[in-house]
């Protein structure tokens, strides 16, 4: 039998939502690092010229929109989880107990800081970068700017996608694992970033192997 109170119920939507949103969000920032900058190494001028334009703006949004719909669903659900109980604000017993905030909240924090950072990332540094060299909705930037707004967006990309690995895995220890130290976290940290650099590494040889 279904759970018929109303609370449950959206706590599941927003979860699947936020699930959801998570998935555009990451799938396009791991095709831009695992997929689009090596495409981009083996075109022509010319080429970019026709596909970037037609390409690049409609990928730029849903990454974007993506981010933002990962963001502010992530922190109703941290509410609704950690925060509320129907008719009760303040810490549930998810996030702390007698003996302090609990493992799941550390992870769960964790998590949400990296994704915080990742977030800032794409709307203060990648976006803005990306709309002056594709001159999307202000003046294009010239055409010695663009290289250095480039490298600057690839840099902080790169850098998301490293977060992203020990950022999924205090979101999902948070339910499925609970408990926490600092070495635990170290080396799940570790099993994150070195995953995350091995599929660059691979990402350049894919193409040719193919």
């Amino acid at each position: 039998m279904a759970l018929s109170d109303f609370f449950s119920n959206l706590n599941l939507f927003v979860r699947w939502f936020h699930v959801f949103a998570g998935i555009v969000w990451i799938g396009h920032l791991y095709f831009f690092n695992f997929v689009n900058l090596q495409l981009q190494a083996t075109l022509d001028d010319a080429t970019k010229k026709a596909v970037n334009p037609q390409l690049m703006p409609r990928a730029l949004w849903w990454f974007r929109w993506g981010a933002m719909a990962t963001f502010l669903s992530g922190i109703v659900l941290f509410t609704m989880v950690y925060m509320y109980q129907p008719g009760l604000w303040g810490p549930t017993v998810f996030f702390s107990d007698m003996t302090g905030i609990t493992g799941r909240a550390w992870w769960i924090l964790i998590g949400m800081l990296l994704a915080t950072i990742m977030w800032f990332n794409v709307w203060f540094v990648i976006w803005p970068a990306q709309k002056k060299i594709f001159g999307l909705g202000i003046p294009k930037a010239a055409a010695e700017e663009i290289p250095l707004l480039r490298t600057r967006a690839a840099r902080f990309s790169r850098a998301n996608t490293f977060l992203s690995g020990p950022m999924l895995f205090g979101m999902l220890a948070a339910g499925h694992y609970g408990a926490i130290n600092f070495p635990t976290f170290l080396l799940f940290t570790a099993i994150a970033v070195t995953l995350i650099w091995t599929f660059f590494r691979l990402s350049h040889r894919v193409a040719r192997v193919s």
